[in-house]
């Protein structure tokens, strides 16, 4: 299949090329001399490629079970979110409230209260103690295994006093039970 340039555009370049001045022989030059210049040009031709023929249903069946299905995508990976920005403060708080933990067992209101005490405002406070992710029922167990260790007490003694910490009930049990096996 040969496609031919349109010599109306051929024709155009030529005028324009004209108006610039690219006669250079001196003479005026006419649209129409201007015209026939363009369309004794040869016109360059291009030569497009022939589809390629479609392949014959024997010939799809036979290239689908010679190749392997093509890779599934990958799922698009969400962008991580933004970690929230934290005071200078709350972020003391937190390092405070990590080293009291580390060091013995507090209830989540026992800590917020030695964090208050230290000089961090209650939101700070709050803001550390909820960050830490703390099992609250293993911080009564050991605080209740610390107790035993130091005094006896009755069990219901040990309730009492791991209540009195700031444990809730449900907790002070549980971390009594767990002491007293």
């Amino acid at each position: 299949m040969k496609l031919r340039l349109a010599t109306s555009f051929l024709a155009i370049g030529v005028l324009t090329l004209t108006a610039c001045g690219g006669n250079t022989e001196g003479e005026p030059e006419t649209p129409e001399s201007a015209l026939t210049i363009a369309l004794s040009t040869p016109t360059p031709t291009y030569e497009m490629p022939a589809p390629a023929p479609s392949p014959s249903k024997e010939e799809e069946a036979a290239s689908s079970t010679n190749h392997a299905p093509p890779p599934e995508p990958a799922p698009a990976v969400a962008p991580a979110p933004a970690e929230p920005q934290i005071s200078a403060s709350q972020r003391n708080a937190v390092r405070s409230a990590e080293q009291y933990i580390d060091f013995m067992a507090f209830s989540r209101t026992g800590l917020i209260d030695q964090l208050e005490f230290e000089g961090f405002s209650t939101e700070d406070a709050t803001y550390a103690v909820d960050s830490l992710s703390a099992d609250w029922n293993r911080q009564a167990e050991l605080s209740a295994e610390q107790y035993l260790e130091m005094m006896s007490f009755s069990k219901s003694g040990l309730i009492d006093q791991l209540e009195f910490d700031g444990f809730t009930r449900a907790q002070a049990e549980h971390g009594a039970n767990v002491a007293y096996r």
